[in-house]
């Protein structure tokens, strides 16, 4: 099933991405966060919440910017601190808490890295042993379909274990736990299992382990790797990466302006997080899933899916520019044209194809039909069905199962159970459609393709010209307008000073280099 488009639109679209991009790396070398900052701190071994279970991390980044000088980064004080102390980081982050030490008489002094590298090679090796387990368990994991993809969403980490076990049973592949309602706004972290949520689950490490260690039990049973999924997005970005590494997360939802337009998180705060989480999970071989399906809640899909695309190749350079593999940028699009409108499903496969095309390497997310969803689990049931039919058609790789309750309840184990039904019977009865049939050149779905990446080329070539802070204060995508001088976490943004350093990011940038497929 194979599109006609013109090649030299899609190089340029490339280059135009690219531009976008490298004007912004620009702005994220010479900035640093509170959350980057915490995320080192992690990946030096600090863990733990101290009485009023606030995590030493952030007690650390604290007492730092209300006593020294933060644009040094904490490396500079824990260097300094661990080679006059010889205490560990972690022993360093209590005696702070309890106001036993401080940090304020290294700000002036000369600090050497090296004493850091111990620590930061015992969390690499402890990631690398992750890494590891998992490319065993995916020898016996080889399939040409999509990835079957649900979700997990009861608030009680203890609860969701039951209903994700219950998934994989079924054939579920990939497990998302939902995230709880506003974690995303929370400038920190909550600590350990958790049982209380509303819309989903706390992401805490803890949690991550309890889930991988549930679905690792389940993979043995039934002789299949279940991946896990969490949201390494918000306030938190790189802080969720870095426990998702450790833990051995397969997937993560990370997407360069999804926090910007749909929580209004400070766009520098994002994209400066955004380029660390990537780094540590294309370190840590996670597969990123972006956001990019979110925009046609707010717009309509048959006007706006230029702007899918456009995104989508900005999320590519993003994660280029990480040093993340193609084989870990899961793209994100949907299902989402009106189902009243007439040839509604050709233009919706004219989508799947058009990106699977131009992303043929990347393991695409795609997502089902949720906005137009109206309760009626008959029609749903039909919607859902020409979604899995368009995803298996176009070789789609993750595959979020639609829920024919959608727009009703938070799914219960027995439409999870439909939902896989469904997608088994489809994948069966139309594996090999795609490969057995032709677009017409001159045809609607083959015009389409190319209208939607003439718009993208459009679109980005506007982007280029005016830049992305501008492009999302004129509300381009997803019809969200953000100023570059607002939003959740901006005071959290401060610039590097001269002898800043962050030896952690170093370390995972040489090795990925020593590595890189990309250029």
């Amino acid at each position: 099933m194979k599109l006609t488009l013109n090649e030299d639109t899609i190089r340029a679209c490339r280059t135009d991405a690219k531009t976008i991009v490298d004007d912004l790396i620009t702005m994220i070398d010479k900035h640093s966060t509170v959350s980057v900052e915490r995320t080192i701190l992690r990946l030096l071994g600090i863990d733990g919440v101290n009485d009023f279970d606030i995590p030493f991390v952030n007690v650390l980044v604290d007492h730092i910017n209300d006593h020294a000088d933060l644009s040094k980064g904490v490396s500079h004080y824990l260097a300094a601190a661990v080679k006059d102390t010889k205490l560990s980081p972690q022993a360093i982050a209590e005696k702070i808490n309890a106001s036993t030490l401080s940090l304020k008489p290294y700000q002036d002094v000369e600090t050497d890295m090296a004493v850091l590298m111990p620590y930061i090679e015992s969390t690499l090796e402890a990631i690398n042993k992750q890494k590891a387990t998992r490319q065993t368990f995916m020898q016996s994991r080889q399939t040409d379909q999509p990835e079957k993809y649900v979700i997990v969403a009861t608030g009680n980490i203890y609860e969701d274990i039951e209903q994700a076990k219950s998934a994989a049973k079924k054939g579920a592949d990939i497990i998302a736990v939902i995230r709880t309602t506003g974690q995303s706004l929370l400038d920190y972290v909550p600590y350990g299992a958790t049982t209380e949520g509303f819309g989903g689950t706390y992401a805490t490490q803890e949690n991550f382990r309890l889930m991988r260690e549930a679905l690792d039990a389940v993979s043995k049973e039934e002789g299949r790797y279940i991946k896990l999924v969490n949201y390494a997005s918000g306030l938190c970005m790189p802080e969720i990466a870095a426990m998702g590494a450790i833990e051995r997360l397969d997937m993560m939802l990370n997407d360069s302006l999804y926090g910007i337009i749909f929580r209004d998180i400070n766009m520098k705060r994002t994209l400066i997080d955004q380029y660390f989480s990537r780094v540590i999970s294309a370190y840590a071989d996670i597969t990123i899933n972006t956001g990019e399906d979110n925009y046609l809640t707010t717009s309509d899909a048959f006007d706006h899916a230029h702007t899918v695309l456009a995104s989508q190749f900005i999320n590519e350079q993003f994660a280029a520019s990480a040093h993340m593999k193609e084989s870990l940028m899961g793209l994100g699009h949907a299902y989402e044209i009106d189902p009243d409108m007439e040839n509604s499903f050709l233009y919706e496969l004219a989508q799947a194809a058009l990106s699977k095309h131009i992303f043929p390497r990347a393991p695409l997310k795609y997502m089902p039909p949720t906005k137009h969803m109206t309760g009626d689990i008959f029609k749903g049931t039909i919607q859902n069905a020409l979604f899995n039919i368009a995803a298996v058609s176009t070789n789609q790789s993750i595959h979020l199962l639609g829920m024919l309750t959608e727009a009703i309840h938070t799914p219960f184990m027995s439409d999870r159970a439909l939902a896989l039904d469904n997608a088994t019977y489809i994948y069966k009865a139309f594996k090999d459609f795609g490969a057995d049939i032709e677009f017409k050149e001159d045809g609607l779905m083959n015009t389409r393709a190319q209208d939607v990446l003439s718009n993208a080329k459009a679109l980005l070539d506007t982007i280029s010209e005016e830049g992305l802070f501008t492009t999302l204060e004129k509300g381009r995508f997803a019809e969200i307008s953000r100023s570059p001088h607002l939003g959740k976490g901006l005071d959290g943004v401060f610039e590097k000073a001269p002898s800043y350093k962050n030896p952690v990011i170093d370390v995972l940038i040489k090795q990925l280099k020593e590595g890189d497929t990309w250029l």
